[in-house]
């Protein structure tokens, strides 16, 4: 936040309808950020004249730890549904919710670790974001995010993302001792990694042979984003856990989802014991029916559907793109509506006093700011300095979409090299930024 507010582009930013802002300049911005956790834009109309209904009707406020709720028990059982339909061994499976998807790690960790008590390691992938409290971090192999806080939480065995041989391996020197996989089915933050082909069926096949958990993070796939319900289910994995949290909450409220096996949720949280893992404020009503009108906006607007349509339309665009301005772009990647950019360095060469980490980011701090100047709201990867990412809404309309788009292409007829973005920043700003960078 700190370097946006340097480069001019933090905000505060007005609501014009649920796809377009305006920031304080009255520059208009195609929404595109939100990191994935908006669906549906901002303040979209059906879900806020829900949520005034329900408080203006609703008398079902109590806290979730002391009181049952019909909001709870109706999304638990449409989740359950929901991916029993495409993964029918989830038939009799149950939900815990939390308030962030850093929560739904922490309980699918405890959660597998309570099923297989004599396995304490876990396996994680490089550039993997799960989260930054304490378990979860563990499994986000970051030094920027890890170091200051070692010792860490689990055993955890970093392996390369996408390397079906490398996890063979592990597995076949050490199953005994390793109580999961987790692994996200696209790297969101390591910069829309997608896996290849049949990599993700690869690791669920491997991991049940030899008698390992398998959890599958979609905090950021899940729900649409990539085009599919399940983006691990669809790609042929089985996951015995699986996280969900960003657009649950329909970019109003705070809720997490992790959805196991019955076997699996019950060796945490069995009969009188099922106070071992639990928090004030997850399940509570509000946030349970918001999540609940949430699913119900997604599945009647048939919104994995349009992700997967608009997903081929932008990643078509971005490739051409990166054909034409091969100085500025050095890769882009998408799944569905979730797109990525990397940039070329903006120097070449290491500059003195000055981190690498933050000598990649620049160029992506850049390319942000000349979105925004061109009228395009993006965001960060944090685990991939050189990337800014497009998260649009799923259901953004066609014309904006292809509006948003054009902008970008715009904002990369006018800066060809990563350089002339940096000649395009005021040297009060250029300034600033050295300062920060030296500090």
């Amino acid at each position: 936040m700190r370097v946006l507010d340097i480069l001019g582009i933090a905000g505060p930013l007005r609501v014009l309808n649920p796809w377009e802002l305006e920031d304080p300049s009255g520059r208009h911005l195609i929404h595109a950020g939100g990191y994935a956790a908006m669906p549906f834009g901002e303040a979209y109309p059906p879900l806020l004249d829900f949520v005034r209904a329900y408080l203006a009707g609703n008398r079902q406020l109590g806290l979730p730890q002391q009181s049952l709720s019909e909001w709870r028990a109706a999304l638990a059982a449409n989740l359950v549904t929901l991916l029993a339909s495409v993964a029918p061994s989830h038939a009799d499976s149950h939900v815990y919710f939390g308030n962030s998807g850093a929560e739904a790690v922490e309980a699918a960790l405890k959660m597998a670790r309570a099923a297989r008590p004599r396995a304490s390691t876990f396996i994680n992938f490089a550039r993997a974001y799960h989260g930054k409290t304490h378990g979860a971090l563990a499994l986000t192999p970051n030094e920027e995010y890890q170091g200051p806080f070692r010792p860490l939480a689990p055993d955890v065995i970093t392996l390369p993302y996408g390397d079906a041989d490398a996890f063979a391996d592990a597995l076949r020197r050490q199953a005994d001792r390793i109580c999961a996989v987790v692994i996200e089915p696209v790297q969101g933050e390591g910069g829309v990694i997608v896996p290849p082909d049949g990599y993700l069926r690869q690791v669920g096949v491997l991991a049940r042979e030899h008698g390992v958990l398998v959890i599958a993070d979609e905090i950021q796939t899940g729900l649409g984003r990539t085009g599919t319900w399940f983006a691990s289910v669809a790609a042929g994995m089985d996951p015995d856990i699986i996280t969900l949290a960003k657009p649950l909450g329909g970019g109003i409220v705070p809720v997490s989802a992790t959805i196991a096996r019955s076997a699996v949720y019950r060796a945490l949280l069995p009969g009188l014991a099922s106070k071992r893992h639990s928090t004030t404020f997850g399940g509570g009503s509000l946030a349970m029916a918001v999540a609940l009108k949430s699913l119900e906006l997604l599945v009647v607007e048939d919104l994995p559907h349009r992700s997967a349509v608009g997903g081929r339309y932008g990643l078509e665009r971005l490739t051409a793109m990166a054909r034409r301005f091969p100085n500025l772009v050095d890769s882009v990647r998408g799944a569905g509506m979730l797109f990525a950019v990397s940039l070329k360095p903006v120097v070449g060469f290491k500059v003195p006093g000055v981190s690498e980490e933050d000598v990649q980011t620049l160029a992506a701090a850049l390319f942000l700011r000349e979105l925004h100047l061109g009228g395009v709201h993006g965001c960060y990867s944090t685990n991939a300095s050189r990337t800014a990412r497009l998260t649009p809404p799923l259901n953004q309309p066609d014309d904006t979409l292809v509006e948003m788009f054009d902008r970008v292409e715009a904002v990369m007829e006018r800066n060809p090299t990563p350089l002339s973005m940096l000649k395009r920043l005021p040297l009060p700003r250029m300034l600033k930024l050295a300062r920060l960078a030296l500090a």
